[in-house]
């Protein structure tokens, strides 16, 4: 698999998506999900041109940072346990699984300067996946302006697995709505500028509703086993 070769045609889609529906293709940032991949891999697609690198184990992360010869934009974007915050909290520019106040005030507590996060939110409602439900978050961006280094930088979800596109049209749109009022409350701490949504399968329909990052694994990097 080259990996130079699917960015291109990544960054291909993402333009031609940008330009059908208005948008600029600046305003995506594409992350490169290197969780099932080796550092090989992972330094291969920065090589390529990716920026912005995402994991989901604090392992994972730290592993790969000992190992690769550059210093991407780290994204932690697994479901974070409160413990494992100071493993990871140097090392990480976004965190986009904050979901609890337990959560943040570790974060805060841990953090040396203000932590760029994003809330996630369980828009499709399914049971399996974690997040706030999307009624309970205008409450929660607020509560969190208690936490001086806590930036709610933006939404993250995860539309469901199914090929019914409207569906996941109507997941990444709840999504757009909240950060609209969100961003209406002007809350210094909460510019909500980001809507992380979209993955190997579905991130044309994500650009098209408005994301500006896209999680891609797959498609990027493949899923190739971990080398430890």
């Amino acid at each position: 698999m080259n990996v130079k070769g699917n960015l291109e045609v990544i960054q291909s889609q993402i333009a031609d998506t940008c330009w059908d529906v208005g948008r600029s293709p600046d305003e995506v940032k594409i992350i490169a999900v290197t969780k099932y991949v080796s550092p090989e891999r992972a330094q291969e697609a920065i090589n390529a041109g990716v920026i912005h690198l995402g994991e989901n184990r604090d392992e994972g992360l730290l592993h790969k940072i000992s190992q690769l010869q550059d210093k991407p934009v780290w994204h932690f974007i697994g479901s974070l346990q409160t413990r494992k915050v100071k493993n990871i909290i140097e090392y990480v520019t976004y965190i986009h699984s904050l979901d609890r106040l337990s959560l943040a005030k570790e974060i805060n507590k841990r953090a040396h300067s203000r932590v760029k996060c994003l809330i996630q939110v369980n828009a499709s409602g399914e049971e399996s996946k974690h997040g706030l439900r999307p009624d309970d978050v205008t409450g929660f961006v607020q509560e969190l302006e208690q936490y001086q280094n806590i930036e709610v930088s933006g939404l993250m979800t995860m539309a469901p697995y199914t090929e019914d596109e409207q569906v996941i049209r109507d997941c990444f749109r709840t999504m757009k709505k909240l950060q609209v009022e969100i961003q209406a409350l002007q809350l210094e701490n909460a510019p909500c500028t980001e809507l992380s949504m979209g993955m190997s399968n579905d991130f044309r329909i994500a650009v098209e509703e408005g994301s500006t990052m896209v999680r891609i694994g797959t498609a990027l990097v493949g899923n190739e086993s971990e080398v430890q």
